[in-house]
């Protein structure tokens, strides 16, 4: 059964930016068509209500009860039939309509509270052809001081709401065309930013390729903070797949030529005149021989890289097995180990390793301390990185290494004195796992017991 294919990060950043910006452009296309509306309400609203009340300003009852209205109104287009802008008033065996009015059948004003204004629309009307119109109304009722005393009366303004809904429409055509322009324009800019922002991306791709083409040998520089972590990874795998190939071939290399000298001998062995007990021995000898080689080069090959990523090891509790197996050796000599080690100190690397690390140095300390051995474990937080780095530190009070004969020491098969036994290769195998893990390795004086300090320092991991 095929799986669907995830879609690509271009294009999920451009439907996801796509989608932000079409939501964007409707809601603030909408508020602003809602705002305008409210705005366009309001202003009639308002400007109605100042054509009442320049009507009252300018009309007036007579004391035989007439309504005298002025003669020129607030505004010309009262007093043109079908303008659009209407009058009318309503009393007691009252009513008045503007000259506008003429050929309409408005829907009259009802009477109210006194002081009450009500705005409504739109509003259906009818022409004197019978066409059928709409029109927004603003009323108000109020008592008027008349010669023959106090009259209720309501007075109402009317325009046809054709007017607001054209003033609306070509808002939004032009709020609407705006913002589909501004669509085009920020999403050529989206594309843009998006080009910029995933250019990283594609080097990393062709990065990539050129390495698995054999035309480069690791990742460039000079990348954004958050691949930072990506490329260092990659660069570490590259690295270590390419020391295991290397120290494979080398493995493989040096069994070939370790055996070459005890099968030279066997030939040889065979080729001559030995008597049967002779031979035994001799084939015994170098069958033992060839099974030690075999065995280092296969723990060798077995230390040859580390595991990336592999999930922190506590130090401590190994610490104690090694120390505790180290004694039961060295029990005639009654050495004491202390332990400096911080609780939250981890080995970012494999068991073996970190086995492989504090055994042999430790063995070296028992081996060469006169009483006292001193295991120091801390590490070492830097900002901006995932783990902290770490330093062991295993000190005694034996003789100590001179300076000029440390680099020898380091050498693969040399040991401090001939006398003791052992094969010269267990600091030779701590300077190899602390290179595969990008460390470092100091030998000098402990300036505490006065014998040999070894020093590890392995720096901080992204």
């Amino acid at each position: 059964m095929s799986r669907r294919r995830p879609l690509s990060l271009k294009f999920r950043q451009l439907l996801g930016a796509s989608l932000a910006l079409v939501a964007f452009l409707g809601f603030t296309g909408y508020a602003l068509d809602q705002a305008f509306r409210e705005a366009a309400y309001n202003s009639l609203e308002q400007r109605l209500q100042n054509y009442i009340k320049d009507y009252y300003n300018g009309m007036e009852f007579l004391r035989n009860g007439a309504l005298d209205m002025p003669q020129r109104p607030p505004d010309p287009r009262f007093s043109r039939p079908g303008s659009g802008l209407y009058a009318g008033l309503i009393a007691h065996r009252l009513r008045w309509e503007s000259a506008s009015s003429l050929g309409r059948d408005l829907p009259p004003p009802t009477m109210m509270r006194a002081g009450e204004m009500r705005f409504e629309g739109p509003l259906p009307y009818k022409d004197a052809d019978g066409r059928m119109g709409e029109v927004y109304r603003l009323s108000h009722t109020t008592i008027w001081e008349t010669p023959n005393g106090d009259v209720p009366l309501t007075f109402a303004v009317y325009e046809e709401a054709g007017y607001l809904t054209r003033q609306v429409g070509v808002f939004r055509r032009a709020l609407w065309g705006y913002l589909g322009l501004a669509a085009g324009v920020l999403f050529l800019v989206q594309l843009l930013v998006q080009y910029w922002s995933l250019k990283p991306i594609g080097r990393l791709q062709r990065d990539l390729e050129f390495v698995r083409n054999g035309l480069g040998q690791r990742l460039g520089e000079g990348w954004p903070k958050e691949l930072d972590p990506v490329v260092e990874s990659i660069n570490a795998l590259i690295e270590s797949e390419r020391s295991h190939l290397d120290q494979s071939r080398n493995t493989l290399s040096d069994l070939a030529h370790s055996l070459k000298t005890p099968l030279a001998v066997l030939r040889s062995r065979l080729d001559t005149d030995t008597n049967f007990d002779e031979l035994r021995r001799d084939v015994s000898a170098q069958v033992q021989r060839m099974n030690e080689i075999v065995s280092y080069q296969l723990s060798r090959a077995a230390r040859s890289g580390h595991a990336l990523f592999a999930a922190p090891i506590p130090i401590e509790p190994r610490a104690e097995e090694i120390v505790a197996s180290l004694e039961k050796v060295y029990a005639g000599k009654g050495v004491l180990c202390e332990f400096d080690i911080d609780e939250a100190t981890r080995f970012p690397g494999e068991i073996g390793d970190l086995q492989e690390l504090l055994g042999n140095l430790l063995e070296n300390a028992f081996k060469w301390s006169q009483r006292r051995v001193l295991l120091t474990v801390k590490q070492e937080t830097v900002i901006g990185y995932r783990r902290p780095g770490l330093v062991i530190m295993v000190e005694d009070d034996g003789p100590g290494i001179a300076p000029e004969n440390v680099d020898r020491l380091l050498q693969r098969g040399v040991r401090g004195d001939e006398r003791v036994q052992g094969h010269g290769i267990g600091l030779a195998i701590v300077q190899d796992i602390v290179r595969a893990y990008r460390g470092e390795m100091k030998v000098d004086r402990s300036g505490e017991l006065g014998g040999a300090r070894f020093l590890l320092r392995f720096p901080p991991l992204f």
